[in-house]
């Protein structure tokens, strides 16, 4: 009928019963097929926390699994998960003695020097990752010098790089600074090229935000500040133009990986510095993020395994090439 007007259909509609999405999903082993994100037990990092002592097995009450450990026990946990196929550990130590300084983060004979040393000799080849910053080794709690109540970035500086020397002459195959100081991993870098260990990377906590997720670790690592919070050097949550800028300087310092932290509710911090740069991305799934999953499954509310699965899976999906997470040895059983 003339000056009667078309009706749009939409190309989508038009395409319909052509295209029929549901065609690849009818199977598991097709859908298994067609999977475009996998996990494996190699993506993952197995946090550990090593304390003084024998025989200490210590449940950490907000996250239901996870213990504080002596060295003989964190040795048995490094070699079941790579039993299981996980690849590296990430090492807290807490010492019994702490001071202003964390003297104990670059003592030849700390706590973390001898479960490096431990660990590499009971499984040279699982990579040993270790977290440099001294809040667990301050009496303050804080991960740097205080003075006047206040952090002081510069003076931190060289505590790190002696912390770094210390467990890369106990054998530390990674290290991974934490402290979110200025230029840490220039000076990290630098230290260890003097002293004989260029071959060692730096997996830098990049983008680490000052976040809430990060209460359940206060209790498993013994470093609640204090006084005052760490907002003064971790990042603002609001702030991804920020966190790219801080990875930007720690790639040009000589990051060899770099990571996001926390992960589940910064996915699209990880995907913008996927897009970004040509380095391993790290997404650290934090001690909220698996205590929430470990509370609302033991509760029933969750189907606990497959929640987990479906976390993780979304880190990778975002573009993380490795995760650090508690939940290492029970999602590679289930892979």
């Amino acid at each position: 009928m003339k000056g009667r007007r078309r009706r749009f259909i939409p190309a989508s509609v038009m395409a319909y019963p052509i295209h029929r999405p549901r065609r690849l999903r009818r199977h598991a082993a097709l859908r298994d097929m067609v999977r475009e994100t996998r996990l494996d037990p190699g993506d993952f990092i197995y946090p550990l926390f090593v304390v003084e002592g024998r025989d200490v097995r210590r449940p950490i009450s907000s996250m239901p699994g996870i213990f504080n450990l002596s060295l003989e026990h964190v040795v048995a946990e490094a070699r079941q998960a790579k039993a299981l196929g996980v690849p590296a550990v990430l090492l807290f130590g807490i010492p019994n003695h702490k001071d202003a300084r964390g003297t104990q983060a670059y003592a030849d004979d700390g706590i973390v020097q001898r479960a490096i040393r431990e660990i590499k000799a009971a499984e040279p080849d699982l990579q040993v990752v270790v977290d440099v910053c001294l809040c667990e080794f301050t009496d303050h709690g804080h991960c740097g010098v205080l003075e006047g109540g206040h952090v002081v970035n510069d003076a931190t500086l060289p505590l790190l790089a002696k912390m770094a020397v210390s467990c890369a002459k106990a054998g530390a195959d990674i290290i991974a600074p934490s402290d979110m100081m200025d230029g840490r991993v220039a000076a990290i870098r630098g230290a260890l090229d003097e002293t004989g260990f260029g071959e060692l990377p730096i997996m830098a906590y990049s983008a680490k935000f000052a976040s809430g997720y990060y209460g359940p670790f206060r209790e498993a690592a013994q470093n609640t500040p204090s006084s005052g919070d760490r907002r003064g050097y971790q990042m603002d949550p609001g702030n991804l133009r920020e966190a790219l800028k801080e990875v930007a300087l720690d790639v040009e310092e000589g990051a060899d990986l770099v990571m996001v932290k926390p992960a589940l509710a910064y996915l699209d911090v990880i995907r913008a510095v996927r897009e970004r740069w040509d380095v391993p991305v790290v997404a650290y799934n934090v001690s909220g993020e698996y205590s929430m999953l470990k509370a609302a499954g033991l509760n029933g509310w969750i189907d606990y395994e497959r929640v987990m699965l479906e976390t993780l899976t979304s880190m990778k999906r975002a573009g993380s090439d490795l995760i650090i997470t508690y939940h290492a040895l029970e999602a590679a059983k289930l892979l």
